[in-house]
């Protein structure tokens, strides 16, 4: 793959987001211009050691489906199927790998297109917070 400077400018500003935890990234750019090719190649470039990833591909999802996806993204075998549920086997989920040194990164592709509802839901997951700091990574 080859990166243009603006690819690679926009990658480093990926990665630099992600390391200083700085929780919601933004990218933008025209419809082809490569904005979910530069997403997986983040994606196959973050150390699994450190990170633990879900891409979320298709944005037009409810609520609990969103959720569902997410946790089958975060390798769960059968997620529960209520909403509360799945918010706590996430919470769970997240909280276990940072005690573990491990960050949760979440690339939601055309997330534009998210109802209000499941926007609002994921600025919810987002407000998970130890003493330390906020341990759930979102873009």
């Amino acid at each position: 793959m080859y990166l243009s400077q603006f690819h690679n400018e926009a990658l480093q500003h990926l990665k630099y987001g992600i390391d200083e935890k700085k929780g919601f990234i933004v990218l933008t750019g025209e419809v082809g211009c490569g904005k979910t090719t530069l997403c997986r190649r983040l994606l196959n470039e973050l150390d699994p050691d450190r990170y633990e990833t879900a891409l979320i591909l298709n944005p037009r999802v409810t609520e609990t489906q969103l959720l569902r996806a997410i946790l089958t993204e975060l390798g769960v075998e059968n997620p529960p199927r209520g909403k509360n549920e799945l918010i706590e086997k996430i919470y769970e989920l997240i909280l276990t790998k940072h005690q573990a040194g491990k960050d949760v990164v979440m690339i939601i592709d055309e997330a534009q297109n998210l109802s209000f509802e499941v926007l609002e839901q994921v600025r919810l997951l987002s407000n998970l917070e130890t003493d330390t700091q906020n341990s759930c990574r979102l873009f």
